[in-house]
């Protein structure tokens, strides 16, 4: 019972709630460039944890990351079900304007807050330029300390390598296609065959609307394509 009763006060959602003055001794660390993420020891004040749990769909038991986050002392748990692919979860849209400058916002594994490397990067670090912290348990993820900012940064970067060779690998294959004659983009709609049919058809007086049904092609792909065959422009038709 005792239990129940404590998971009830932890998963609290009151979202209301003054927002807090920033310390002195936190604008003196801006000035002197220094990161915003304050402490219990560096100002005195306790630190509010606040937490974000997520399960993909209704039958799966957020249990396990709820006992985790209350045994870190989370003071309030956000929770969303829904899957990590969806970008508009209302759960973690709430956690976000809710925090303030010298919160910690605790997942219990990474997956559970980003929907991927490149988002999880961008979220965290969103947090971390408004004075956020942020804690992953199972990765032993910290960016209120050193360690753990410099092991969050070694992610952003190896985010960004894969994101260059990504585009690198890109280029060397449409430069590879291009030196074999292949152009990219989209095949052509007409193509040869169709092409010689609609010209056929348009000798026996059809119309290029009436073709393209015909054909099951765009009326503007198939004068496009036309225009190209013939090497001038075709004159307008009336539509009938």
């Amino acid at each position: 019972m005792a239990r129940e009763a404590g998971r009830e006060a932890v998963r609290q959602t009151n979202v209301e709630r003054p927002a807090l003055k920033c310390p002195e001794i936190l604008d003196c660390r801006r000035e002197i460039g220094q990161d915003d993420c304050r402490t219990e020891k560096r100002t005195g004040v306790p630190v509010t944890q606040l937490g974000y749990a997520r399960v993909s769909t209704l039958d799966q038991d957020p249990t396990l990351q709820l006992d985790a986050l209350a045994a870190v002392g989370c003071a309030k748990v956000f929770e969303d079900r829904a899957s990590g692919a969806r970008a508009d979860r209302p759960g973690l849209r709430q956690a976000l304007d809710y925090v303030r400058d010298g919160d910690v916002l605790i997942v219990w594994k990474l997956d559970r807050l980003g929907r991927s490397l490149p988002h999880l990067i961008e979220t965290v670090a969103a947090l971390e330029k408004r004075g956020v912290g942020f804690r992953s348990l199972t990765e032993a993820i910290d960016t209120t300390t050193p360690g753990g900012r410099l092991v969050f940064h070694l992610f952003a970067a190896l985010g960004q390598f894969e994101r260059d060779l990504i585009q690198e690998r890109t280029r060397a294959g449409l430069a590879a296609a291009a030196a074999r004659g292949r152009k990219g983009g989209r095949k052509p709609v007409v193509v040869p065959d169709k092409l010689q049919r609609a010209k056929d058809m348009i000798a026996k007086g059809l119309t290029v609307r009436e073709v393209a049904i015909r054909l099951r092609i765009g009326k503007t792909a198939l004068y496009e394509a036309l225009r190209t065959s013939a090497g001038r422009q075709m004159p307008a038709e009336s539509h009938r």
